[in-house]
C-alpha cells in the first residue's frame, strides 16, 4: 500500500504535463490499498478483482478500456519523474516506427537496474545467463546479451525486450498484435509482448533521458524459491510459443536444469543462513563439553580410576545441546538485533529444564549436575563470543544492542522537514542524530534548524557521518531525488522518501529485499518473537486437540472441517486465529496466515466494516498469545470453520 501511494503521487505530478487517464487494477490485495486509493485518489479508475487473476489478465483489463494513443504498464513499486510521461511521448511521436519503449531504472539505493534493457532470451543467451557467464562477462557481446551490458546505459538504443515495470506501447500496435498473453500468470509476459512488437515490424527502444525508481522486489521477492519456479516456467512457455521444436526442446532442457539448480541453491542458501550460527554453536559447544567431561572424569569424578559411560558424550551431551539451542530460539537469541540478555535467558531456561528432568529420571542415568552447570556456562561464553566477534566484524546481521543507531539527514523546507523528523521519532527507529538540509531560501531564516543547503549535500554527508537520507517529496521533485540518488550511488548511504501528508517513509536498500518501511503503527504481531510465539501456540493447541478428538467432536459443529483444520494448522498452512478477511482497512496490516477463527468471533458488536477494521487493527497492534487462547476457548464450536 505504501509503495502504491508513493507511485500514484508521482504519477499525479507527471500527468500535469500531459493528458492521460489512470486505470488501477487491484488483484484482491489485503494490505489496505483499495481503501487508500478510494480515499486519496478517487478520480482514478479502480478495478477491484475478487481473486488474484495474474499480471497479464489484470493488465489486459485495463488495456481493454484504455482510450489513449499510448498505453503504459507501470508497476506499483515505482516512482516516475515529473517530466517522464512528457519526454517518452515526445520520443514516440518523433519515431513512428517505435512500438514500445522502456526507460532507465534505478533501485532504492540509486543503482542502475540492468533489466532496463534486455536481449531476446534465445537458448544460448539463456544458457549464458543461467550458468553465470553473463554475470562474469557483463560487457561481452557474446555472453552479455541478456542485459545488453555492452550498450551504454546513458544512450538511446534499439533493444529487443522491455521491462513490464515500465512499458510504454503504441495503442495501434496493441490493436494489431493483441494484448498480453494470459498463459503467463506472472513473469515472461513482457518478453512475449516485446518480441511480438518486433515480429510485427516495429522497434523497441531503451530511452535513458528520463529515469524511474523501481523498488525491485516490492511486488515479489526475487530470491524466493517460488520466484525461481514461476519465472523459469514462464520462459518455457515463451520458448514453445516462439522457437522451433528443436530450439524449444533445448531451451526447455536448459530451463528445467536451471530450475533444479537455482531452486536447490535457494533452498540450501536459506537453510545455511538460518542454521549456520546454531550449527557452529553446536559444534563448538560439543567440543567444549568433550574437554569438560574428559577433565572432570580424570581430575574430579574418577581420580582413583574409572570413567563415564560412553552414552554421556555420545547421546546425553548432544541432547543437552539440543535443549539449550531450542531454549535460545524460544528466547529470541537468534533475533536481530542481538541481545546478550536473551542468551542468558535461553541458557537459564534450558538448564532449568535439564535439571528438572535430571531430578526425575532413574539414578543410573544421572551422571553429573556439575557437568550440566559448567557446560551451560561454557555454552553461554561460546554463544556470546560468536556474537561479539560478528559484531566487531561489523556483520549487519549481528549488531549488539537494542537497535542500531543511525545518523539521519532530512532534506526539505522547514515545516515539512520538521514534520518528517517528528514522524521518524514516533517509529521504532533509534536516531543517533537528525540533521536538516534546506532546499529553499529559508535556510538562513532557520539557521538553527538547517546545517546547510542542498548544494552542500556531499560535504554534509562526510562531516555529519550520515547513514540515511530522507527526501521530503513535498519539497523536492522526483527528478531531483532520482538525480541525487544516482549521484550518491558510490556512497554507503541509504535512502527513504517521505510522501506529503503520509505517516510512513518508504525505501529499499536491496534489489532482492522487500524494502524498508518506517511506519508509526506498532504492528506487534509482526515482531519475530510474536510470530514465534504464535506458531508455538498453534502447534501446541493442535497437538493437544488430537487426543481430545472424541470430546471436541461433540462440541464442534463442522466435524470433518475441524479434523482438517487441526492438521492444516499443525503443518503451517493455517493459524488458529487470523484476521477477519476481505476487508480494506486503509492501513497495511502485517501478513499472517489465514485463521480458522478471528478476533471478531468473540465480539458482540455490530458486524460492519468499521468494527471489523478496528478489531483487526487492535489484534495486530496489541497481539498477545493469551488473546489467541481466549478466542479459541470461547469459540470451540467454530473450530471446524472453513
Amino acid at each position: 500500500m505504501h509503495f502504491m501511494e508513493q507511485c500514484l503521487l508521482s504519477v499525479k505530478k507527471a500527468l500535469a504535463h500531459v493528458s492521460g487517464e489512470v486505470i488501477i487494477v487491484d488483484n484482491n490485495s489485503v494490505d489496505g490499498s483499495i481503501g487508500m486509493i478510494k480515499a486519496k485518489f478517487p478520480e482514478y479508475h479502480l478495478i477491484e478483482n475478487k481473486v488474484n487473476t495474474g499480471f497479464s489478465y489484470a493488465n489486459n483489463q485495463g488495456l481493454k478500456i484504455a482510450q489513449g494513443k499510448y498505453c503504459l504498464l507501470l508497476n506499483p513499486d515505482t516512482v516516475v519523474e515529473e517530466d517522464t510521461f512528457k519526454k517518452v511521448i515526445e520520443f514516440m511521436d518523433k519515431h513512428p516506427n517505435a512500438g514500445g519503449l522502456g526507460v532507465k531504472m534505478i533501485d532504492g539505493k540509486g543503482n542502475f537496474l540492468p533489466e532496463s534493457k534486455r536481449g531476446l532470451p534465445t537458448p544460448m543467451v539463456a544458457f549464458y545467463k543461467i550458468f553465470g557467464l553473463s554475470w562474469l562477462f557483463p560487457k561481452s557481446k557474446t555472453f552479455g546479451k541478456y542485459h545488453l551490458g555492452y550498450l551504454n546505459k546513458d544512450e538511446t538504443h534499439e533493444v529487443e525486450i522491455l521491462s513490464g515495470a515500465f512499458m510504454l506501447m503504441r495503442k495501434s500496435v496493441l490493436d494489431k498484435i493483441g494484448l498480453l498473453d494470459e498463459d503467463f500468470f506472472m513473469y515472461g509476459e513482457d518478453i512475449d509482448l516485446s518480441y511480438r512488437i518486433i515480429k510485427a515490424g516495429y522497434k523497441n527502444y531503451y530511452f535513458p533521458n528520463t529515469s524511474i525508481i523501481h523498488y525491485k522486489g516490492e511486488s515479489t521477492k526475487k530470491s524466493s524459491v517460488n520466484y525461481v519456479f514461476v519465472f523459469y516456467r514462464a520462459m518455457v512457455i515463451f520458448a514453445h510459443k516462439h522457437f522451433n521444436n528443436n530450439n524449444a526442446r533445448l531451451f526447455s532442457l536448459l530451463i528445467n536444469l536451471a530450475i533444479y539448480i537455482r531452486a536447490g541453491a535457494a533452498i540450501v542458501w536459506r537453510l545455511i543462513k538460518k542454521l549456520l550460527i546454531p550449527a557452529i554453536e553446536a559444534i563448538l559447544i560439543y567440543g567444549a563439553m568433550f574437554l569438560l567431561v574428559s577433565y572432570w572424569e580424570k581430575n574430579v569424578k574418577y581420580v582413583q580410576g574409572g570413567n563415564y559411560p560412553e552414552q554421556l558424550i555420545n547421546m546425553v551431551v548432544p541432547i543437552y545441546i539440543m535443549i539449550w539451542l531450542s531454549a535460545l530460539w524460544l528466547s529470541g537469541a537468534y533475533d536481530r538485533p542481538v541481545k546478550l540478555i536473551r542468551l542468558l535467558k535461553g541458557y537459564g531456561i534450558g538448564t532449568a529444564f535439564i535439571l528438572i528432568v535430571y531430578a526425575l529420571i532413574p539414578e543410573d542415568f544421572r551422571f553429573s549436575r556439575a557437568i550440566i552447570l559448567l557446560g551451560a556456562g561454557l555454552a553461554f561464553v561460546i554463544s556470546a563470543a560468536i556474537r561479539i566477534i560478528l559484531h566487531l566484524l561489523k556483520s549487519n546481521s549481528f549488531v549488539l544492542g537494542d537497535v542500531q543507531k543511525r545518523n539521519f539527514l532530512i532534506i526539505g523546507n522547514y515545516q515539512e522537514s520538521k514534520r518528517v523528523a517528528e514522524l521518524l521519532e514516533k517509529t521504532n527507529v533509534v536516531a543517533s542524530s537528525i540533521s536538516f538540509l534546506s532546499v529553499a531560501d529559508d535556510w538562513q531564516k532557520y539557521n538553527n534548524h538547517f546545517v546547510a543547503q542542498i548544494t552542500q549535500l556531499e560535504e554534509t554527508i562526510i562531516i555529519h557521518k550520515i547513514d540515511e537520507i530522507i527526501f521530503c517529496a513535498k519539497d523536492i521533485s522526483s527528478q531531483k531525488i532520482i538525480e541525487l540518488m544516482s549521484s550518491l550511488v558510490q556512497t554507503d548511504v541509504d535512502f527513504k522518501i517521505a510522501p506529503p501528508e503520509s505517516l510512513f517513509l518508504v525505501g529499499s536498500n536491496s534489489i532482492d529485499s522487500a524494502g524498508d518501511l518506517y511506519v508509526i503503527d506498532i504492528n506487534s504481531i509482526a515482531k519475530p518473537e510474536n510470530k514465534r510465539k504464535k506458531r508455538i501456540f498453534d502447534v501446541f493447541m493442535s497437538l493437544l486437540m488430537i487426543p481430545l478428538f472424541p470430546l471436541l467432536l461433540v462440541v464442534v459443529k463442522q466435524r470433518w472441517g475441524f479434523i482438517k483444520n487441526v492438521f492444516s494448522v499443525l503443518l503451517g498452512f493455517k493459524s488458529w486465529v487470523g484476521y477477519q478477511s476481505h476487508v480494506s482497512t486503509g492501513k497495511a496490516l502485517p501478513v499472517i496466515k489465514k485463521g480458522v477463527l478471528t478476533p471478531y468471533d468473540i465480539v458482540k458488536e455490530k458486524h460492519d466494516h468499521d468494527n471489523i477494521n478496528k478489531i483487526n487493527l487492535l489484534y495486530s497492534k496489541d497481539y498477545k498469545v493469551w488473546s489467541d487462547l481466549k478466542i479459541v476457548l470461547n469459540s470451540l464450536s467454530k473450530l471446524g470453520n472453513q
